[in-house]
């Protein structure tokens, strides 16, 4: 529940009608969108180059991103914003791709799985053509492929295959010699994400052992179960990294653990941020935006984020789980609960993300 106070002075409507943006560059971006959409400032455009089916569901999206991008490391992700019905739509996907493509030839891709009742995917899936131009953010992420030569495991489910394919492609390319292994679990055989990339790289990289597990293809589901890591040799001395639906991440956590695979030695990506179970009861307050010269009554586990949403603000955000850090701002005051971790931060001044961020009481942010 919100209610808002709200002063405006006549400069700073017009100021905001005018620019309605930091960056006074991307005020011409509508001209120059029209002009050539890769001129954009406001974030990296990316051209479509060209689209190839993986599965029934499942596409790869070949980008051309302006020069100025910065590249990326195996394993990371990035924000894209796509204009839907005239609204700008940011989503957070990994890359599938090895950093050598974008070195070689100015190419990246995105293999994205079409999601029941998923308005962006959805929206790619049917709308989005080669020629078309879409908005790149920079890469982020910490799931990365360790500086020393080490027994890897990965465990991947359904397309959290993504940033696996990125960081196979990268340690078959430099010729890591040690051992690989990937246990993939996918519903049918046809439903196996770049199935031909997959089988080339066990044909020509003696390191790797591949496992393709198909969980639906029989009366009973199968799942991930201790003989499937009975088989991968010196498990206990593998670095693991784990991707995929919660359920396959929890149940190859706790079996590792059990196994006396230390939580340091296990990375994992998530297609959504898990959340702590909070007490709403403790939770909401006044939020002022000091900025903006606008303040917010709300009541329960809202973040931070939605709050200004519909305080009719426009903050910067890419993933909206906490993961990228694009909706970091400075808090001046009050206390916030972490949605991720159930922790409270301190009264005072300090840098919080909006996205993760619940009010405990009065709030003061510079937005």
């Amino acid at each position: 529940m919100l209610s808002i106070t709200e002063r405006t002075s006549a400069l700073q409507w017009l100021g905001k009608q005018l620019f309605n943006r930091e960056d006074p560059a991307a005020f011409f971006d509508p001209l120059l969108e029209r002009i050539n959409p890769m001129w954009v400032q406001q974030y990296t455009p990316a051209r479509v180059e060209r689209i190839e089916d993986e599965t029934a569901d499942t596409k790869t999206f070949v980008l051309k991103p302006a020069k100025r991008w910065d590249g990326f490391k195996a394993g990371q992700h990035v924000n894209i914003c796509i204009d839907i019905d005239g609204i700008r739509r940011n989503r957070t996907f990994s890359l599938s791709s090895a950093p050598a493509q974008w070195h070689n030839n100015g190419t990246v891709t995105l293999t994205i799985k079409r999601l029941p009742g998923g308005l962006v995917t959805n929206w790619m899936h049917d709308n989005l053509k080669p020629g078309a131009t879409i908005g790149l953010g920079e890469a982020f992420g910490e799931f990365l492929i360790p500086e020393v030569g080490e027994p890897l495991l990965y465990i991947a489910g359904g397309s959290g295959i993504t940033p696996v394919l990125s960081q196979l492609e990268t340690l078959a390319a430099a010729n890591y010699e040690a051992p690989v292994t990937l246990l993939y679990f996918v519903r049918t055989q046809a439903d196996i994400i770049a199935a031909q990339k997959l089988y080339e790289l066990r044909q020509n990289w003696d390191a790797l052992t591949l496992n393709i597990i198909a969980t639906n293809e029989s009366e009973t589901p199968r799942f991930l179960k201790e003989g499937d890591l009975d088989e991968v040799t010196g498990i206990e001395t593998r670095r693991c990294y784990l991707c995929g639906p919660k359920g396959l991440m929890d149940l190859a956590t706790d079996l590792l653990t059990q196994r006396g695979i230390t939580e340091d030695r296990m990375h994992s990506t998530f297609f959504a941020a898990p959340q702590a179970a909070l007490d709403t009861d403790a939770l909401g307050g006044e939020v002022r935006f000091s900025n903006s010269d606008i303040s917010v009554s709300s009541e329960g586990d809202a973040p931070l984020l939605d709050i200004a949403e519909a305080a009719k603000l426009s903050p910067r955000y890419g993933c909206r789980m906490g993961i990228c850090h694009q909706c970091s701002c400075k808090k001046t005051s009050g206390t916030v609960v972490n949605r991720l971790t159930g922790k409270s931060s301190g009264p005072g001044e300090e840098n919080i993300q909006l996205c993760v961020s619940v009010p405990q009481g009065p709030v003061t942010v510079e937005l």
